[in-house]
């Protein structure tokens, strides 16, 4: 186009000066001198007009093309639904808070339905993730669920603040649950009868702790709770009580012991010296890379540095 342009222009000085070449023959001449040049000169304006119009659209829309193809790519929307252990509700609730933060466009729902409940769930299709603070085990992984630990949790022993045992040995523990020790004064306290209180059956915790201890199907319940908030109102309000939680939910209304002389930290069970711990699973139904832009995401945040900071923040241990 600009080639063209020159070529106009020049024209339009040949014009000029063959026309004033003319001017003497009348004024009629003169006349057709100023209407060509001036004729010349529209054309010349309109098509630079053009020439730059065109260009500025063409600019323009790549501009906002861009812009428009950068922020669909970079903005993650959709669903994430989730249910399952209620052990897991505090990073449940915390993760889902954070990622949401990040990702407006993004709604993350969290039930809490116990860990058999959430793989069951997952594996029906209702969810997106089971929450299990347990192990999967070989039927659920058979039938199509995996295995992705995000945690882990330590299980705490947790007694009323007022008894006066601050340790129990394995073997103590054991017989404790399967109903061979009664009473505190058989493992140095005082005179009292020991209530044991645990989980519902279907519980994570409840999963996790009688497998470690070897006593599934063997223990001797007083109470079997259906969350890890009750079974710490039942210790804290109930004398001589002994129950299990999971080591963030721990506050100063119970006791937690040291077993085998080791207190449950999140350093000591790093150290692999605090036996009593567990993963923290969330399922899904093929691998993440499988499942929606946001479920991916999700798992994504979680495996980050800010992930694996608000995994600490809640009392987890981060998984390398």
């Amino acid at each position: 186009m600009k080639k063209n342009l020159k070529k106009v222009v020049a024209i339009l000085g040949v014009c000029v000066l063959t026309m004033a070449g003319l001017a003497g023959c009348g004024k009629s001449t003169g006349e057709a001198v100023v209407e060509t040049s001036e004729t010349t000169q529209q054309v010349a304006v309109e098509e630079t007009t053009g020439e730059v119009a065109e260009e500025a659209t063409e600019e323009a829309t790549g501009e906002v093309t861009g812009e428009q193809v950068e922020e669909t790519t970079g903005d993650i929307s959709g669903t994430v639904t989730m249910a399952g252990s209620t052990s897991m509700e505090k990073l449940a609730n915390a993760v889902a808070e954070a990622y949401m933060e990040k990702n407006p466009n993004v709604t993350v729902t969290a039930e809490f339905t116990g860990s058999s409940a959430g793989v069951e769930s997952v594996l029906a299709g209702s969810v997106d993730i089971g929450n299990s603070s347990r192990n999967l085990k070989d039927s659920e992984k058979e039938a199509g669920a995996v295995e992705n630990i995000v945690a882990i949790d330590g299980i705490a022993v947790v007694v009323d603040p007022a008894n006066t045992v601050s340790n129990l040995t394995k073997e103590q523990l054991t017989k404790i649950y399967t109903g061979e020790i009664t009473d505190w004064s058989e493992v140095g306290g005082g005179a009292s009868p020991i209530v044991v209180v645990g989980r519902e059956a279907g519980s994570g915790t409840r999963g996790a702790f009688e497998e470690i201890l070897e006593i599934e199907e063997a223990c001797k319940y007083a109470s079997e709770l259906d969350s890890t908030g009750a079974v710490v109102a039942k210790v804290a309000s109930t004398p001589g009580a002994i129950g299990y939680v999971s080591l963030d939910v721990i506050d100063d209304t119970v006791k937690a012991l040291s077993l085998e002389n080791v207190e449950p930290t999140a350093e000591t069970i790093k150290a692999g010296e605090y036996f009593l711990s567990r993963p923290f699973v969330m399922a899904t139904v093929g691998e993440i890379s499988e499942q929606s832009q946001a479920v991916q995401g999700l798992f994504e945040y979680l495996a980050s540095d800010e992930g694996k900071e608000l995994i600490e923040s809640v009392g987890l241990i981060t998984v390398d």
